[in-house]
């Protein structure tokens, strides 16, 4: 097998990184179609990072800290939010070259090389997070990195070298992919740890395991002398709070469905194919090795909002590295080479329409029409570089039950699975949710309570998914809050206020908060203000 020319590979890669970094920065700004809401989660997030507090220790989320460190340093330097993101893609993607580029070069064709670069740089580098929906996001980019890490980890475990060196460098970019996972999105640290190093003692690889092990302790020392070792039981505390939170158990389909379910069992099938064909090819290992992986293809595709399944593309590349080089044959006279090719082919085919939609994004971005677009925070300064679509951000949507003979909110409740109306201190509140416009009421209640004269520094516990006010208006944020609320009363104790939105987003989320804050106690809650839009209670 020929073998990647190493200045034509790095040059593939960095034409790659410049022409969707550059589409996506000189934009001059970011305008997102969809998700607003996992936007202010975000922001909640950088900002607070930017100001020097630590995930986990000052705020809870079960994301690793390294999903939004390098954002919050651009907004460190004073950077808007929004062009902040977009770098932080092109650092990330940048920072990772270098190993997608040994690792390439070092196990697999020239074009089949060049393959690998460009899909691990789209996924670092896309303005939506998947599936084949169209709007620009930047929602659960942390998941786009972590798969990135996770094909370069994988592809250097299950595919030895060809031409075996000390296996040192090998073993430091494997170790760094996994601290890599395990900082963004430790699921993915979990689902793929055991096959990669399964992968490295069956290939052989066992210096590059050594030197990958040595690698991980040596950052998880480094984090520990420098953040303490109360970090690494915060970040555990979170994990745990969310695995056991009835709020979000799984973002999407349950997980036989994302095995087995039509949209999905196209792609189980053509990975177990895969696992047979290899075993009869004679590539006992590759095929061992990449059924220890389904597992975990298939619980991180269920862990992801979307469910969408981007492993399917690494299985393409992982078949046709590891189809024999001769006329091998198995027991009924099949050419293998040949069979394990039109495997991949469908496996590329399944995975296309993802691919196409990731691949493209920074140039839909590109050409969007900013004069239909709104800023995210009306009252940013320099964070109004991040705007949404005028319709989604300034229009308010809401979905209200009817109450009527023979349409009870108890009986609306129940049959759309949900929980019963909120109740609190004696009162019900109407079935109730924004669709759409969630910047727009944020602004409009922090305003009205400034106007008010209940500002100035104060916190504001909500009784809903996200506690953004501060965002909008003189607030601050919650000692120890949650930007997105997944179960407990983070911050609570620490808030001046609760407010209770009259039409939330989530409405079983308000109906649980509000039912852990009876469970501790209602006394000293006061009535202070009641609008349209909110009730607002001091914390005496």
């Amino acid at each position: 097998m020929s073998r990647p020319n190493p200045a034509v590979l790095m040059g593939i890669l960095v034409a790659a990184l410049a022409l969707l970094g550059g589409a996506a920065v000189l934009k001059g700004g970011f305008y997102i179609g969809k998700h607003e809401g996992d936007t202010l989660h975000l922001m909640q997030i950088v900002f607070r990072m930017a100001e020097g507090q630590v995930p986990h220790r000052d705020f809870m989320t079960p994301i690793g800290g390294l999903a939004f460190a390098p954002i919050a340093l651009f907004v460190k330097s004073g950077m808007g939010i929004g062009m902040a993101t977009l770098w932080s893609q092109v650092l990330m993607a940048a920072l990772i070259l270098p190993a997608v580029w040994w690792v390439a070069m070092s196990r697999l064709s020239p074009y089949l090389a060049a393959f690998f670069g460009i899909v691990v740089m789209v996924l670092m580098l896309a303005l939506v997070h998947g599936e084949a929906q169209r709007s620009v996001s930047i929602s659960m980019h942390y998941n786009r990195w972590a798969w990135g890490a996770a094909f370069v980890a994988i592809l250097a475990a299950i595919v030895p070298p060809v031409h075996p060196r000390s296996g040192v460098i090998d073993g430091i970019i494997i170790g760094l992919m996994a601290c890599v996972m395990v900082l963004i999105k430790v699921t993915y640290f979990a689902a793929f740890a055991l096959p990669v190093v399964l992968a490295l003692i069956l290939t052989k690889q066992r210096r590059a395991l050594i030197v990958a092990l040595l690698t991980g302790a040596v950052v998880a020392g480094a984090i520990t002398l420098w953040l303490g070792p109360d970090f690494w039981l915060a970040y555990l505390g979170d994990l745990l709070t969310v695995a056991r939170s009835e709020v979000r158990p799984q973002p999407g389909e349950p997980l036989s469905a994302v095995v087995g379910a039509p949209a999905y069992l196209g792609g189980s099938l053509v990975a177990i194919m895969g696992v047979i064909l290899l075993r009869q090819a004679r590539a006992d290992v590759g095929g061992l090795v990449l059924l220890t992986l389904l597992p975990g293809f298939f619980y991180v595709t269920y862990q992801n909002f979307g469910n969408d399944p981007q492993w399917i593309l690494l299985l393409a590349v992982l078949l046709l590295a590891l189809r024999p080089q001769g006329e091998a044959t198995n027991a009924m006279g099949w050419n293998m080479r040949g069979a394990l090719n039109i495997c991949a082919a469908m496996a590329l085919a399944l995975g296309a329409p993802s691919f196409f939609n990731l691949a493209y994004s920074p140039f839909r971005h590109f050409n969007v029409d900013v004069s239909t677009y709104a800023p995210l925070l009306q009252r940013g300064g320099i964070h109004e570089d991040l705007q949404g679509a005028a319709l989604r951000v300034e229009r308010v949507d809401g979905r209200v039950a009817l109450d009527a003979p023979g349409m009870a909110l108890a009986a609306y409740a129940n049959a759309d699975h949900r929980e019963d109306p909120p109740q609190f201190m004696g009162e019900t509140f109407a079935t109730c949710n924004v669709e759409l416009g969630l910047p727009t009421v944020f602004d409009a209640i922090s305003r009205d309570l400034e106007a008010a004269g209940l500002a100035g520094g104060k916190r504001i516990f909500a009784a809903d998914l996200f506690s953004s006010y501060w965002l909008f208006g003189d607030f601050e944020p919650l000692v120890g809050g949650a930007p997105w609320y997944y179960g407990g009363l983070p911050g609570y104790a620490s808030a001046d206020y609760l407010l209770i939105p009259i039409c939330p987003v989530v409405q079983d989320v308000q109906a649980q908060v509000l039912k852990a804050i009876e469970a501790e106690g209602t006394d000293g809650l006061a009535e202070i203000r009641r609008t349209d839009l909110y009730i607002l209670y001091s914390k005496g």
